[in-house]
């Protein structure tokens, strides 16, 4: 199915950990094992800094998603998860420009206008 170099366990955001399933797509840790035990899941067993964590393939984990709650739900996560990555870079951008604001008024001060 997979090259030797074109394995999914190798491709960056090809997978995600138990954990962030849980997170990212609101299933529960037995939901991930049972969906193991029945074989709808692959997962590799990884460790960071001594942690057990469970490597799972993301498409077969969106794949549970829309089997239990329908496309729709899918989607509606993927895109509540882009929302709040454009409010985080938004509140870093404006905090940025407050910052230059602040310098360029303080700059004008030193020259006197």
């Amino acid at each position: 199915m997979y090259a030797e170099g074109d394995s999914v366990w190798s491709k960056k955001g090809a997978t995600l950990s138990d954990k962030s399933a849980c997170k990212e797509f609101g299933l529960t840790q037995e939901e991930i094992v049972t969906a193991i035990k029945k074989g709808k899941l692959q997962y590799r067993v990884n460790s960071i800094y001594g942690n057990p964590f469970l490597r799972l393939v993301r498409s077969e984990v969106e794949k549970l998603v829309d089997e239990k709650h329908g496309g729709d739900y899918l989607k509606k996560k993927k895109l509540e998860k882009e929302l709040a990555q454009v409010n985080k870079e938004l509140k870093m951008l404006n905090a940025r420009v407050a910052s230059l604001e602040k310098r360029k008024t303080e700059l004008l001060a030193m020259l006197g206008k």
